[in-house]
């Protein structure tokens, strides 16, 4: 239904950047191991003095939106996006074409405004604004399942489902692998749905699975709001399975339900983080979007935004999504369908695999499931050439070329169990919860263990990780070499992505953590 016009809208403005090239290859700089500079992040207020645009931009736009009536507009640190108050009808008048509508939907009838045709910035503004955010976007939904429980026969020495002490026992933590309390490390992980928490389902779950490691029964911090309402499995997972591969590290969850209708919540996050001088080191998100159901300038954008946080040395990790390869087809023609922000080369991208045998401790294979593939925005970042370019020559079953873009940035970087985890949420133990939302949060939790290692030795934490795992070839990782995931059901690929082999690729990128070897080989300069 169309939206009152008096209608109170929060529009986000993201203005055009200065020197982002410059950003770039500072980035590089500070994350390559061969590098000088490398470990020697900026704090916020040297990103700000980077990147802050022009005087003439930023006096530009705040003219023209103070002229269309926008209230309380208020900035970030670094200058680049300008937050106003607008009602409805200021909102059509200030961007042609954009009409608003009130949409009501998913699980808990979550109320939105968006605007469902596009919008025209004016010609003297079009070179100072990136994109208005909080116009088209909907609230993205979980794709987390709950699968059937595997048939088992005979029962001696078997698991049932995967807990944290699975996980500890599979990636080779003895009880002294905790967070020693002494450090001012952290951890964070982002939430996206509209879900929330609660503090006593970590607290029960502790109880019941937490049992032979030291850890930390309560979240440190929460920023933004956190609800009343149900708990919701993806957020009770996050929060569970950083903690528990996180050991004993302090934990932030940023959660962006309760927010106002116009929002949206991916930027909510961003504008967070540039405007926070002190943030957790490591931040791991399940969240992901169709790479084509966004427009080029967003995806750029937020790209630059990823740049940010790895210039200051950051660790982002995100879900490598829960469709394989994807599939969609165009003008006829199915190709597979890359996931965005898993596809950006700024972040490092977690798969997810599954148990030989779902019943005990053994080697991993592919979880069919597992996001990764090629993306169609961003070309191939130089750190992976070499290995993209012998999966591509190696492997046995790649599929037709024109399915995938060879050339564009190759994900997932890493991986880590993703299929039967035992989750609590409402107070009720969950097993069989599957998907990327559960990989990222473990393998994000034992980054955290090396950085409080690098911490406690004097050293930097890891920052943006890729150029130094992609260096080292994996070093640390067990690699996964056996299956296949999903994608196109139709004559030509028959369902079948992307196969693993020896050494990286599109499926379980260099494979899953083999914590004492991961540690030895990350805690040096």
């Amino acid at each position: 239904m169309t939206a009152d016009l008096q209608k109170e809208l929060s529009l986000t403005f993201a203005l055009r950047q200065q020197n982002v090239e410059r950003l770039s290859e500072l980035v590089q700089a500070v994350s390559d191991p061969g590098s000088p500079r490398y470990g020697k992040y900026l704090t916020l207020e040297d990103v700000a003095e980077l990147v802050r645009p022009s005087p003439l931009t930023f006096r530009t736009v705040q003219k023209w939106l103070l002229a269309a009536g926008a209230q309380n507009c208020h900035s970030v640190t670094t200058r680049d996006f300008l937050t106003c108050w607008l009602s409805v009808r200021q909102a059509e008048l200030l961007l042609s074409g954009a009409e608003f509508h009130r949409y009501v939907g998913g699980p808990g009838e979550i109320h939105v405004i968006r605007s469902p045709r596009p919008y025209q910035l004016p010609k003297a503004l079009a070179p100072h604004v990136d994109f208005v955010g909080g116009l088209h976007r909907f609230p993205p939904t979980s794709s987390l399942r709950q699968r059937p429980e595997p048939q088992v026969s005979g029962t001696v020495g078997l698991h049932l489902g995967v807990t944290p002490s699975v996980i500890r026992q599979r990636y080779n933590l003895t009880a002294q692998d905790v967070g020693s309390g002494t450090t001012n490390n952290s951890q964070a992980c982002a939430q996206f749905l509209e879900q929330y928490f609660h503090d006593s389902d970590l607290a029960e779950f502790m109880r019941l699975f937490g049992g032979n490691f030291a850890h930390q029964a309560s979240v440190a911090r929460v920023v933004g709001q956190q609800g009343r309402g149900r708990a919701g499995i993806e957020a009770s997972l996050d929060v569970e399975y950083l903690m528990s591969a996180g050991a004993n590290i302090s934990t932030w969850v940023y959660s962006s339900p309760g927010r106002h209708e116009s929002q949206e919540p991916f930027l909510q996050w961003l504008l967070v983080l540039s405007n926070e001088s002190a943030l957790p080191h490591v931040h791991t998100v399940s969240y992901g979007d169709d790479e084509d159901s966004l427009s080029s300038a967003y995806i750029q954008r937020v790209n630059t935004e990823f740049m940010k946080a790895a210039a200051r040395g950051l660790t982002l990790l995100f879900a490598s999504g829960d469709s394989g390869a994807g599939c969609w087809s165009v003008s006829g023609r199915h190709q597979f369908r890359p996931s965005f922000p898993a596809s950006s080369p700024y972040v490092t991208t977690v798969g997810g695999t599954s148990f030989q045998n779902p019943f005990r401790v053994t080697n991993e294979i592919v979880d069919y499931i597992s996001g990764g593939g090629f993306s169609n925005v961003f070309p191939q970042p130089s750190y992976q050439e070499e290995a993209v370019a012998q999966f591509l020559s190696s492997s046995p079953h790649v599929p037709p070329s024109s399915y995938f873009n060879a050339s564009g940035r190759a994900y997932p970087d890493v991986a880590a169990l993703s299929d039967g985890y035992w989750v609590v949420s409402n107070s009720v133990p969950i097993p069989w919860v599957s998907g990327t939302s559960a990989s990222t949060p473990v393998f994000g939790g034992l980054l955290s263990l090396i950085n409080e290692h690098r911490i406690l030795s004097g050293r930097p934490p890891l920052g943006f990780l890729n150029p130094r795992l992609y260096k080292q070839r994996g070093a640390g990782l067990f690699d996964v070499t056996h299956g296949c995931h999903e994608s196109c059901l139709n004559e030509e690929v028959q369902g079948q992505g992307f196969c693993s082999g020896p050494g990286w690729d599109p499926v379980t990128g260099w494979g899953t953590p083999n914590f004492p070897a991961l540690l030895k080989t990350l805690i040096n300069p």
